[in-house]
């Protein structure tokens, strides 16, 4: 390694080796004074001005505030290490060579008891370690591995922050105007601090995960010519003891090696946990910034805080049109304004869709150009799925993602609700236009969430129905679990409900709340704190409905059983009629695939079975295991068992004229 054009680590091992030489001769006059009496005797002279600048020894002594004393202390201490010549000068009456307090006090010049004392930064940094002893000026001394390393200018992260902390690996993705000014205005606070000679404060980055927190935390870091190290919350020590010390290698660390330290904030932190990053946050009194979806509380001090937002559609359309281009030339066979008017309607098409962060629009790219793919082709089919799958991370962990293969052909509906139904599609692939092309956003903010109840019996095709949809818009279908959002604690439904909508954002996926008239049903009247909580959740599912930029599907059995002011805020109420007789037969007509034998079936006779699409569906799926098991084509005779066993299952009895004259 070099620095300022000449060899820093053979003048820094230079300059070890004289502060170690100055220190053993100290040693050998106490060991072995000289025959005359010649004065108070010094150790040689510190090595020249301009062989310390820059020497690892004396940034430590710099950074670390150390005395003439202390700093020969640890010399001494380093000494025993590096030099053999040493061990013969610090054997103790066991014959261990081990520096002491004991020697180091008669031994060196300029001591002073304080060097040994906790509070002192020899103990305090943890540069020095004390072994057991009887007798505190008796008992041995070791330098920490960590200091000695740096001493002989070897940089690296000690080991007990190694396994909590993770350098930060640069994305490569360049700040864009709004992310750069925040990282500026940070650079600035900490500028400020240090130039009235405070301590620089803890700031809180407050956004989405994938909003691009940690390259605005790099950022600002880097401004003031720090790198940068992460942990996250829960990794934190919630034991006193292990947190203080945590804390106190991290300032030490902080100070060698001139980093900082961003804490991840996880929504799933508990309480304790909350309470330790709080703790440690308030004593480390370094470079320090907390990112997280909400900003962490501290007891008695507010932490500057900046909101990070995800780039808007002018830059996700300028990052887009970088990361699609950048690698692909035009086709000389083609005219470049029909190229680019391709590229610009495909860039339109992923914005309005899709609402990624900077480092997954960049890493999309990448993708697509490793894959050969081009951004100009007519077909954008692997593009719009690269983007599915980029978007759908965070909601997989929250939600069940359903495969959608289904067509409007397997869905049996009236006219009037299943036009309905294709109204709802239209308004999702349109909603960019209207809200923002043509305005009707900038009138007001409110309503503009595409929310769809879909009310009937069970069985009658709620859920196939939102299959179908998102099938025909090309869009994930997330069912969610209502037994994993309610909570009986306060204020944890609300947060497990953000936290759906936040990840579905992303990608405006499709969300099903199957059976929603479990969480949806009528406001109770307030008698005491849970119902006034109760109705805080609804109001709360209710205001991010109407903010949501997807579609939110709701299901119920039971219509009459919602609130009316729930029901205002729906933009499409679909009642799905138990089938007739017709729908039936249709069904029946549909139900069976192509590749599935059958023989001599009577759909008029089947229709007259008075159950709802699914019971249909779960009578043939069970008829074709049994025909499958025969190795025949399935058969009415087969289907009349498995009719008798879905019955049974509803506990209905199966009526004569349900299946009289079947043979």
């Amino acid at each position: 390694m070099t620095a300022h054009g000449y060899d820093w680590v053979a003048q820094n091992q230079a300059y070890l080796a004289a502060m170690l030489a100055r220190v053993r001769q100290a040693l050998e006059r106490h060991l072995q004074p000289p025959l005359v009496d010649e004065g108070s005797v010094e150790p040689g002279a510190l090595p020249s001005p301009q062989a310390a600048a820059g020497a690892a020894f004396e940034i430590l002594a710099e950074r670390f505030r150390l005395s003439s004393f202390e700093r020969d202390l640890l010399v001494l201490c380093a000494g025993v290490e590096l030099d053999a010549s040493f061990a013969a000068l610090c054997r103790d009456t066991t014959g261990r060579a081990n520096p002491t307090f004991s020697l180091a006090l008669a031994a060196l010049p300029d001591s002073h008891w304080s060097a040994i004392t906790p509070s002192g930064p020899l103990r305090y940094w943890k540069m020095i370690e004390v072994g057991p002893s009887d007798n505190l000026v008796a008992a041995p001394l070791r330098i920490d591995e960590r200091i000695l390393h740096f001493l002989a200018g070897v940089s690296y992260t000690d080991e007990r922050l190694q396994s909590a902390t993770r350098a930060h690996r640069p994305s490569g993705v360049e700040l864009f105007a709004a992310h750069r000014v925040i990282a500026e205005r940070i650079a600035a606070l900490w500028a400020g601090a240090a130039a009235r000679g405070e301590a620089l404060p803890a700031i809180q980055l407050v956004g989405e995960e994938d909003a691009g927190l940690t390259e605005v935390a790099a950022g600002a870091f880097a401004l003031r010519g720090l790198d940068m190290r992460i942990i996250r919350g829960h990794e934190i020590p919630r034991m006193a003891a292990e947190r203080e010390l945590m804390t106190r290698l991290w300032q030490r660390e902080a100070t060698l090696a001139g980093s900082g330290l961003l804490i991840v904030l996880d929504d799933t932190d508990q309480d304790e946990a909350q309470r330790a990053i709080a703790a440690f946050v308030e004593r480390a009194d370094v470079a320090l910034l907390l990112a997280g979806r909400e900003p962490l509380r501290l007891s008695g001090q507010a932490l500057p805080r900046f909101d990070v937002e995800k780039p808007d559609r002018a830059e996700q359309a300028a990052l887009w049109r970088r990361a699609l281009a950048a690698d692909h030339e035009q086709d000389p066979g083609k005219d470049a304004d029909e190229q680019d008017d391709a590229l610009q309607a495909c860039i339109d098409r992923l914005v309005n869709q899709f609402h990624l962060g900077a480092a997954a629009i960049v890493n999309t790219g990448a993708m697509m150009s490793c894959a050969g793919a081009s951004p100009n082709a007519a077909d954008t089919a692997e593009l719009w799925e690269t983007c599915r799958a980029q978007a759908r991370s965070r909601l997989d962990d929250l939600a069940q993602r359903v495969e959608t293969t289904a067509t409007w052909d397997d869905l049996v509906l009236p006219p009037f609700q299943k036009q309905i139904l294709r109204d709802i599609v239209v308004n999702v692939r349109q909603r960019s236009r209207v809200h923002d092309l043509w305005g009707f956003a900038a009138k007001s903010s409110r309503g503009l969430g595409i929310s769809a109840l879909f009310a009937g019996p069970s069985g009658t095709g709620k859920t196939l129905a939102a299959e179908i949809m998102a099938n025909e818009l090309r869009l994930d279908l997330y069912r969610i679990d209502l037994s994993q959002i309610v909570s009986k604690y306060i204020g944890e439904t609300e947060k497990n409900l953000r936290r759906v909508f936040d990840a579905a954002e992303t990608a405006g996926a499709v969300l099903l709340f199957d059976e929603a008239d479990a969480l949806f049903g009528k406001r109770s009247e307030v008698k005491d704190s849970h119902d006034r909580y109760a109705n805080i959740e609804v109001s709360y599912l209710l205001q991010r409905m109407e903010a949501y930029r997807g579609l939110a599907i709701l299901t119920t059995n039971m219509k009459q059983a919602l609130d009316p002011a729930f029901m205002r805020r729906i933009r499409f109420v679909v009642q799905f009629p138990f089938p007739d007789v017709a729908e039936r037969a249709e069904i029946w007509r549909r139900i069976f695939p192509p590749m599935t034998p059958t023989a001599e079936l009577n759909v008029d006779s089947l229709a007259r079975l008075n159950v709802s699409g699914g019971n249909i569906r779960n009578i043939a799926l069970g008829a074709a295991f049994v025909a499958a098991d025969e190795d025949a084509p399935v058969t009415m005779a087969h289907l009349l068992r498995a009719a008798r066993a879905e019955y049974a299952k509803l506990e209905r009895p199966l009526t004569d004229s349900e299946i009289g004259g079947w043979s």
